[in-house]
């Protein structure tokens, strides 16, 4: 039997053993995610699905829209996004307090079109530079973007870079931008950059202008499924879920 067999094997008997030693019968979870975590959970969801026999209805959006929808009562089991949004949520008792799950974290890349010069962005200095030479910038208006606005303000050039920006358009990842040539240089987290032809990844934002974003699954208020709905955080911990989010640019936690 091979190896990852056995690994799907073990992961089937977690689920079981979560559940008090017991099978439970199949439900659907509703899952809501920002959309850094779209590309490993792609993988992940049928995963869990054939591993426990449960069914996974996930919504991808912004996450200030999923912020924005949780505030306005929206209904589910599982919010997965950063702690950005989701710990404000939770202190104003719109997802369960002691429920979040880490499961991942991610950076933020730079990019270019693919085949055009490549800046040196390899110190903070040379980013400043590279990006007030460029002559128009993409990032979004989610977490990576919020936190290349605080970069841009300790860089000292927030406002000159602001009246170069280029924003993606709806559930449009900032590689996307670059790839057709709206946007000389990108910056988004690594696991929305890979997926994305047509761009070269020059490499992260340098030395400690860099955080990391981290990425955790928070039970929503009046879950209908709250035991299925723990099955899956749990398996978002396990060994191969982390090998799918190690594959899809993110670090495994």
């Amino acid at each position: 039997m091979s190896a990852y067999r056995l690994r799907m094997l073990a992961a089937a008997g977690c689920i079981v053993a979560m559940a008090g030693g017991y099978p439970v019968s199949a439900a659907e979870i509703v899952v809501y995610s920002t959309i850094a975590s779209e590309e490993a959970l792609h993988d992940i969801v049928p995963m869990f699905e054939k591993a426990s026999g449960h069914k996974i209805n996930i919504t991808y959006g912004a996450g200030p829209d999923l912020v924005a929808k949780v505030r306005a009562g929206l209904t589910g089991d599982i919010l997965i996004g950063p702690s950005d949004f989701t710990d404000p949520l939770t202190k104003d008792g719109k997802l369960i307090a002691g429920s979040r799950v880490d499961f991942a974290r991610s950076g933020n890349g730079i990019a270019v079109r693919k085949g055009a010069p490549k800046p040196d962005v390899s110190t903070p200095e040379k980013l400043k530079a590279a990006l007030l030479a460029a002559k128009t910038v993409s990032y979004s208006r989610g977490v990576s973007g919020l936190h290349f606005v605080s970069v841009l303000e300790k860089l000292g050039i927030a406002e000159e870079v602001k009246a170069k920006l280029v924003p993606p358009q709806a559930r449009e990842l900032v590689g996307a931008v670059v790839a057709r040539g709206d946007a000389e240089i990108g910056v988004q987290q690594f696991s929305e950059l890979l997926p994305v032809d047509g761009i070269e990844i020059l490499g992260p934002l340098p030395g400690d202008l860099q955080r990391f974003m981290v990425y955790g699954a928070n039970a929503l208020p009046g879950s209908k499924e709250p035991a299925a709905a723990k099955q899956f955080v749990d398996y978002l911990k396990s060994e191969p879920a982390a090998a799918v989010i190690k594959k899809k640019g993110m670090e495994p936690i």
